[in-house]
């Protein structure tokens, strides 16, 4: 299979120029969580940089919306799995904007994450709800979920081992000192950092 076929089925990957691999986006308005937080000024989504900005242009949204379409197809995590081996990278971040939609769906992702074992996967969210029906253990040895914190200056999540925090002051995120870019950082994907802080922006 092609990069072209391939891309006919996930919809293709997305390089943020942040990171130091590829990533993967969906819609943020079909966030479930994210999608009400976003409505609630003090909360870590108010403001989503995913829903302006470039996000909103209509050739992006049709991109991610065709992803969306995508996760339900019974080839995705086999040619997500090609797609991502393919690339020769070995960091890979899961939404850069969106989220999981159900627990079928995060199992194939960790389907994915065990079909590309010499890649470090990172998945954020804020799916709460969707974490507790999958006990910590599941997770692939190569994916770190970091489960994020609902509230601005709030306490980190307790239901999940991993999580990120959204700081006024105190972040741990070196990012906005190196031109918003990881460059050799990889604390989201390291398993013995608890918890990371970024700031406000």
């Amino acid at each position: 299979m092609n990069a072209q076929e391939r891309k006919l089925i996930t919809g293709g990957l997305s390089k943020p120029s942040k990171m130091p691999g590829y990533s993967y986006n969906l819609p943020a308005i079909h966030c479930k969580t994210g999608s009400k937080l976003a409505q609630i000024p003090g909360t870590t989504c108010h403001g989503c940089y995913a829903l302006k900005g470039r996000y909103r242009f209509p050739n992006v949204m049709d991109a991610m919306m065709r992803r969306l379409s995508s996760i339900t197809r019974p080839d995705w995590a086999r040619t997500m799995a090609a797609d991502i081996n393919a690339r020769k990278s070995r960091w890979f971040r899961w939404h850069d904007s969106g989220d999981i939609q159900s627990v079928k769906h995060l199992l194939k992702i960790f389907h994915v994450c065990r079909m590309t074992p010499d890649v470090a996967h990172w998945l954020p969210t804020r799916e709460a709800g969707l974490l507790s029906k999958i006990p910590a253990d599941r997770v692939p040895a190569n994916l770190t979920i970091r489960l994020s914190a609902t509230k601005v200056d709030g306490p980190a999540p307790g239901s999940w081992p991993l999580t990120s925090t959204v700081v006024t002051t105190g972040r741990s995120c070196p990012a906005p000192d190196q031109g918003n870019a990881c460059l050799d950082c990889r604390a989201c994907w390291d398993k013995d950092i608890k918890n990371i802080a970024y700031g406000k922006h």
